[in-house]
């Protein structure tokens, strides 16, 4: 259904070091990337889609979040949700919902929100039974 999603960053290098932490549980890695030009790609596999960008604004105004907006990455399992929650923290992310249970979106609906160090939301979901 996507082919892609961005979202941006004010700092290149930090971004990275974090999206390179939370992803890799998820076997989503840094494809393509140039940092002096400040941006990154991610995917399952090269030349794949959807991709996950990750870049200074083109517009080289600060970048800003989008009020309302999520970013979701499905997890195979509950683990890998919290996982990905554990990483996000301890990699400059601030919390935004624990990993648990959400059955008023789904009864299996496992999963956590955080936010990334330029306050891009972003979520870890499991749909799966445990």
């Amino acid at each position: 259904m996507f082919s892609h999603a961005t979202v941006g960053t004010t700092d290149i290098r930090r971004a990275v070091a974090f999206y390179d932490a939370v992803l890799t549980d998820l076997g989503i890695a840094r494809q393509e990337a140039d940092l002096e030009k400040g941006y990154a790609g991610y995917a399952l596999a090269p030349e794949t889609t959807p991709q996950f960008w990750v870049m200074l604004p083109i517009n080289h105004q600060p970048a800003t979040v989008g009020n309302g907006v999520t970013i979701a990455f499905e997890a195979p399992d509950r683990p890998t949700v919290d996982r990905f929650h554990a990483a996000a923290l301890a990699h400059g992310g601030t919390n935004e919902g624990p990993p648990g249970l959400r059955p008023h979106y789904h009864p299996d609906y496992y999963g956590a929100y955080v936010r990334d160090p330029d306050g891009n939301k972003l979520c870890c979901v499991c749909h799966r039974p445990a």
